[in-house]
């Protein structure tokens, strides 16, 4: 049984990324798996303080839910991770996140997971540059990339929900979990 954790940096809870991610769940719920969720509309992840105190251990001294999203992927298979569009830039939710991985770095935990990425922006043209910035982020961790139909999940919704009358993109959603599913299963030889 394969393990895969969403991660939405959307402050918006059931928002556009929430929805995509559900959608890109679709594959690993249908054949049995388990999936996690952990959205940042849900959680509270402060920002690094560059405190250094996660030198010596790699456990970071600040206090709040990321200590659950670490646990959360020492253990899982893939991981999913999306965010709206701001600025042509991740959320600041997300990127607290991605920051807070600094006290990784010391033990690298995560090489050869898999993962994806979810961009949902207001105009089109306007998601490549955070699908890279995740999926550098995954390269920084050594997790392997999985593209959905032709890169990540690339979304244009301006309303909360509006991704639901999409089904181009939510079917480009599902594809990145079955492509991660197909790598993971690979992978494992099965």
């Amino acid at each position: 049984m394969f393990h895969v954790l969403g991660v939405s940096g959307s402050p918006k809870r059931e928002g556009n990324t929430e929805i995509l991610i559900e959608a890109a769940f679709r594959p690993f719920i249908q054949a049995g798996h388990t999936v996690h969720r952990f959205f940042l509309s849900e959680k509270k992840v402060l920002p690094c303080r560059a405190c250094e105190g996660c030198a010596s251990n790699g456990v970071c001294v600040i206090e709040d839910d990321m200590k659950g999203l670490l646990e959360e992927l020492k253990i899982c298979d893939a991981v999913i991770i999306g965010s709206p569009v701001y600025m042509r830039n991740i959320s600041a939710q997300l990127k607290a996140v991605f920051d807070r991985f600094h006290c990784c770095i010391f033990k690298s935990p995560f090489v050869g997971k898999a993962g994806g990425a979810i961009a949902v922006g207001g105009a089109a043209n306007s998601q490549g540059t955070v699908l890279n910035i995740i999926y550098s982020f995954f390269l920084s961790q050594g997790i392997y990339c999985v593209p959905a139909r032709l890169n990540g999940v690339s979304a244009v919704a301006m309303k909360k929900g509006e991704v639901k009358d999409q089904p181009e993109s939510l079917r480009d959603a599902e594809r990145l979990g079955e492509n991660i599913l197909g790598l993971l299963t690979k992978l494992a030889g099965r």
